[in-house]
Order: structure tokens, then sequence, then C-alpha cells
């Protein structure tokens, strides 16, 4: 019964700690419609970036704790407040150069990286490490194996769950026209959230 008992109890701990990502996700989607590769890379920087959190929370619960100190976690949203002033500065750009019509331009604009999107996931699911060592610490081996498999089965379930999201024709139509504006909203939101909640610079 245990590995059942372990892949249930990882299925509700990966929907409770990364159920928000589909939002953060969706706009992946809406900055990179029309740019081919745009799934490829917002799977495998989600990959990347869990897949670091995944590292982190074992190397903690194995003990190594020197490994990631806990202060040093809400210093991680200077990275999507960073990426988000950046997305923000190159919308005022394309605003302000509205009148040359260079769509591949646009579009190079547009295209998503692996490594930002690595960089986001991490910063935002910096805190899950938290919730995940004391789980690991009293699983075992054997059962940090076993949520292991299922949370990395279920990076791909929240990226297709993300996608569907963002294609539905009238969220598609809203995130296609508010993208600019939403996504570096979101990710300066985001990144000020992990820092004032985290207590970074004495906040």
């Amino acid at each position: 019964m245990e590995p059942l008992t372990w892949t249930l109890q990882a299925i509700g701990l990966f929907m409770v700690t990364n159920i928000d990502d589909v939002i953060v996700l969706s706009l992946f989607y809406a900055r990179g419609a029309g740019v081919p590769g745009t799934t490829a890379r917002i799977l495998g920087g989600q990959y990347l970036g869990f897949g670091a959190i995944l590292a982190a929370a074992v190397l903690v619960a194995l003990g190594a704790r020197s490994f990631l100190p806990e202060e040093l976690i809400p210093y991680f949203g200077l990275i999507p407040l960073v990426l988000g002033l950046l997305a923000a500065w190159r919308a005022w750009r394309s605003w302000r150069d509205d009148d040359d019509d260079d769509d591949e331009g646009k579009l190079s604009d547009k295209a998503l990286s692996v490594p930002a999107i690595a960089a986001i996931t991490f910063a935002n699911g910096g805190d899950n490490i938290g919730v995940y060592v004391p789980v690991f610490a009293t699983v075992g081996t054997v059962g940090i194996i076993a949520y292991s498999i299922v949370f990395l089965a279920l990076v791909a379930v929240l990226v297709a769950a993300a996608r569907f999201v963002a294609t539905r024709k009238p969220i598609a139509e809203v995130l296609e026209r508010w993208e600019q504006v939403l996504f570096p909203i979101v990710l300066i939101g985001l990144g000020i959230v992990i820092l004032v909640e985290g207590g970074a610079f004495g906040l």
C-alpha cells in the first residue's frame, strides 16, 4: 500500500504547491504565441526550474542543509522582478517604435528562453523547498524516489493544463490583447511578493 499512498500524497502535494503556476505558464504561452517551439521551450524551462527545486529539496532533506540556506530563498524574488522590469522596458520600447512594422522583430522579442523560464519557475517555487523537505525527510530514499517520479510526471500535466487554458478562445483573446501589460506586471508582482513574504532586505 505504501507506493499507492506515496503516489496519492505526491499528487496532492504537487497540486497544492504548484497550481498557481498555471497562471504564469499561461502568460508564457501568450508571450510566445506564433513563435515556433514555444511549447518545447516552456516544457524545457519548467523541467529545469522544477528539477532544481526538487534537487535542492532532496539534498537538504538528506542533510546538506548548507547547500541552500533558508534565509537565501526570499532573494529568489529578485529573478522575476528583474525579468519583469526587463519585459516592461521591452514593451515600452515596442510601443514607442510601433510605427515600424517589423513583424520579424516583434516575434523575436516575444521568443521565450529556456533559462529565463527555468529561473522564473525556480524563483516562484523556491518556498516549496521548505514544504518538500520535511516530507522527504520522513519517507526515506524509496519514498523520495516515488515522490520525485510523480512530481516530474505532473510537470508535463501542468504545462498541458496551462496550454489548454491559454488556448481557450475568450482567454486567448484577452491574453493576446493584454499580454504585453500583464506579463511584466505578473512577474514584477511575483518578485515583490516573494521578497516581502520572505522578509528579504528586512521588509
